[in-house]
């Protein structure tokens, strides 16, 4: 029996589809002891983790292996002063050390930071001073020991520094330091409700929030992993993400585990269609999650047999349906979209059970009571657009919801508004019963699988001297689904012309992670602004 079971009741259907699931846990439920170490008392040999790189490693790591190696980690950061509360950043990539490390800070009690190589100097400052870290552990690939050290200068801010398998100057060799550890570790207590993970979401009016989730937030993806992934037990679920970002919790790690599937890891940095595919192949996977940019170019590049490939899902950005179509042609597996935020699991799904539809967020999950509300705080009709909210039995709380945004409780409050969370997405559902995404009521760009909030570009931009407004706005592009363009009103004394286009594009670009980057400028004499002065980017969107 699975062990998610232990921790859920779930109501099914005769056809064994989902209709209703509440969690049962212990006030101090800990994924790592409850779950990875109970797995591993169980049935030790059974699979976790698969792993390989571009290079040919590969490793296949079985729960007693996470177990012990988590140990070992956890008496390291002990050793070195880390416990409950301490808040630890990993910038570890698809590294096989980061499963190690996500279970030994929750077996420790830590707060656990995701974040991606990709960041510059400046994001990785304003993460270091915003939640006041403790320690950093990273990759030495893509200069990201010397960006951390950087930022850390800037900061004027001692942090504990490790980094895995190879060494980097002023930074300690974990995985050194792990071979002499033991790997007995006596249960630390931590309480369901304490802070476990705390992930940096893109902003609209300012730079990224901090989103807090409890101990809790692992049982709430059940439903992600096992009626929208279907994701086995005894399967091989392969979701491409970096470790950096929420999705890779959504489908690295915990509810994979929670039902026993083990989980497939790819370790690389350009992205290749046709490597994808072979290691599909090569290694047997049973279930793959990736974001629509993923499926228009694998439909581009053509899709080979995958025998072992039973289901499909895709989140993170619009779908068109050719490549839904062209998909479902190719490989008789329909494309299962989900939605959801960082700030929650999985909202809403083509189900297991129910006919995917292209461009269709699916129906809600019956994790959480959910409802369309117009500005009047009521019900929308069928076929009307409205925000998308989360009622709780509990006014204002919600397990599967995070607990707080980093130091922004005001913001956190106006959220749960009336003890009912609010979205910010626009939907409408059909007379199907289907939900349909309308857009979002903010300005978040999705671009490529990766969420960029316009502030943080719009104020690299406003660095350059040329530049004396200007807005970021998300434009339809065929691969990426949306691609960042910048409206730009000139200074006085420039004019526009390609070779100011392209020196504005150049010194922004090398300023912002990639994923950010800026593909195209317009140059306006003047932007539309409201009467109080504000840009208005709805009007800017509608003008292309």
């Amino acid at each position: 029996m699975s062990i998610y079971k232990q921790y859920c009741r779930e109501v099914l259907d005769e056809q064994g589809n989902l209709k209703e699931i509440t969690l049962v846990y212990p006030d101090n439920f800990n994924f790592g002891y409850d779950v990875v170490d109970k797995i591993a008392s169980e049935t030790p040999n059974k699979r976790a983790l698969v792993w390989c790189n571009v290079e040919g490693e590969e490793h296949i790591f079985s729960f007693a292996d996470i177990k012990s190696y988590s140990n070992k980690m956890a008496n390291v950061f002990r050793d070195a002063g880390i416990g409950k509360g301490d808040p630890v950043m990993l910038v570890l990539k698809r590294h096989y050390e980061y499963w190690f490390a996500a279970v030994a800070l929750h077996k420790l009690g830590a707060v656990m930071i995701p974040a991606t190589h990709m960041l510059t100097v400046s994001d990785f400052v304003y993460r270091i001073k915003a939640s006041r870290v403790k320690a950093i552990v990273c990759t030495t690939q893509n200069e990201t020991p010397e960006k951390i050290t950087k930022a850390l200068a800037l900061c004027e801010q001692p942090a504990k520094l490790w980094c895995v398998q190879k060494s980097a100057p002023g930074f300690e060799n974990l995985t050194a330091a792990m071979e002499r550890a033991s790997d007995t570790l006596e249960r630390v207590p931590t309480q369901a409700v304490d802070p476990m993970v705390l992930y940096f979401t893109s902003g609209t009016t300012g730079y990224p929030k901090g989103v807090i989730h409890a101990h809790t937030y692992p049982l709430a993806h059940i439903v992600t992993a096992k009626y929208w992934q279907q994701a086995e037990d005894g399967g091989l679920h392969f979701t491409v993400a970096e470790t950096g970002w929420a999705k890779a919790s959504w489908g690295k790690i915990y509810g994979q585990w929670l039902i026993g599937s083990a989980v497939m890891v790819y370790d690389f940095d350009n992205f290749e269609p046709k490597q994808l595919t072979s290691i599909i192949n090569r290694y047997g996977v049973t279930s793959f999650c990736a974001p629509p940019t993923v499926f228009r170019y694998l439909v581009r590049k053509g899709i080979p047999e995958m025998p072992t490939l039973k289901h499909a899902s895709t989140a993170g950005e619009m779908l068109a349906p050719e490549v839904f179509r062209k998909f479902t042609q190719r490989t008789g597996l329909p494309l299962c979209e989900g939605y959801g935020q960082t700030e929650t699991t999985l909202l809403m799904a083509n189900f297991k059970g129910s006919e995917a539809v292209a461009g269709s967020m699916g129906t809600p999950s019956p994790f959480y009571n959910i409802a369309l509300w117009g500005k009047d705080g009521k019900a929308v009709k069928t076929g009307e657009v409205g925000e998308i909210v989360i009622i709780p039995a509990e006014p204002g709380r919600q397990p599967g919801v995070f607990t707080g945004y980093l130091d922004h409780e005001e913001q956190y409050h106006y959220v749960w508004r009336g003890g009912v969370y609010h979205t910010g997405d626009a939907a409408y559902m059909d007379e199907n019963g289907r939900y349909w995404f309308h857009g979002r009521f903010d300005d978040i760009i999705k671009t490529g699988g990766f969420r960029v909030g316009p502030y943080e570009v719009e104020n690299v931009l406003m660095e350059h001297p040329a530049v004396a407004e200007c807005s970021v706005i998300g434009v339809p592009d065929a691969l990426r689904g949306q691609a960042i363009k910048a409206v730009v009103a000139l200074g006085a004394g420039y004019t526009p012309s390609m070779e100011l286009e392209l020196e504005i594009k150049n010194d922004c670009n090398q300023k912002l992670a990639e994923y950010k980057w800026i593909r195209m400028i317009e140059f306006v004499t003047e932007m539309p602004k409201t009467i109080s002065g504000k840009i208005q980017k709805t009007v800017l969107r509608s003008q292309g």
